[in-house]
């Protein structure tokens, strides 16, 4: 069994390494953001108070996501182990964490602030069923149009300069002591985000020494 944390700033490409590593090892891709967004999506309590958060451009609090994760791990559907993506985000969530849950290692994709902003600022979000696109790397067929349903792309309500400015001092802020705590168990790989995904996945994988990634 495997079991990893993968860390960077939002658009680093957290969810496309998941993507790779979890077909290869059968691992389950808990996303906190994903599962953040449905709530969204489905209009609950939950949900609402996250948009109303993510517009402000504000992380949601410590309690909830750690109420979440909490909830989604005692699922036990892992059966190979787990990517966890978006926790945790400060020393005592992972204080928790460490407490609770052995893990092989920490994955820590890092990117320049200038390439966040470009990236970050083209994505796009498919009004009607959900899909994701980035302008940069992802377009769709018909501008503006989405290739599975031909909804409407729209950008994220907290994907503006301002919110985008917002996040990156709380990530700072409270994920690098995170970094450093993990760092002194001996547990962080530091990978550049900067290049293509086939190439930073074989940078993951050889820095865990798991097997070579064949696209």
């Amino acid at each position: 069994m495997r079991k990893y944390v993968i860390m960077g700033v939002q658009g680093s490409g957290k969810g496309t390494q998941c993507t790779l590593m979890r077909h290869d090892f059968e691992l389950t891709h808990i996303s906190v953001g994903d599962i953040l967004r449905r709530h969204v999506q489905e209009h609950t309590k939950i949900g609402a108070l996250v948009r109303r958060t993510m517009t402000a451009g504000e992380l949601v609090s410590d309690d909830l996501v750690e109420s979440i994760v909490r909830d989604r791990l005692q699922q036990h559907d892992w059966n190979y182990g787990f990517l966890i993506d978006g926790f945790p985000r400060n020393v005592r969530q992972a204080g928790f964490f460490l407490e609770s849950y052995d893990i092989d290692g920490v994955i820590h994709l890092d990117l320049p602030d200038e390439e966040v902003q470009k990236r970050v600022l083209s994505r796009r979000l498919c009004a009607a069923c959900g899909m994701d696109y980035n302008l940069i790397s992802d377009r769709p067929e018909v501008e503006g149009k989405c290739d599975v349903c031909g909804g409407k792309l729209v950008s994220r309500d907290d994907d503006t300069p301002e919110a985008l400015a917002a996040r990156l001092r709380d990530y700072y802020g409270k994920t690098e002591p995170v970094l450093e705590l993990f760092r002194r168990k001996e547990y962080v790989l530091t990978v550049d985000a900067r290049p293509g995904p086939a190439a930073i996945q074989k940078a993951i994988r050889a820095g865990l020494n798991l097997p070579a990634y064949q696209p």
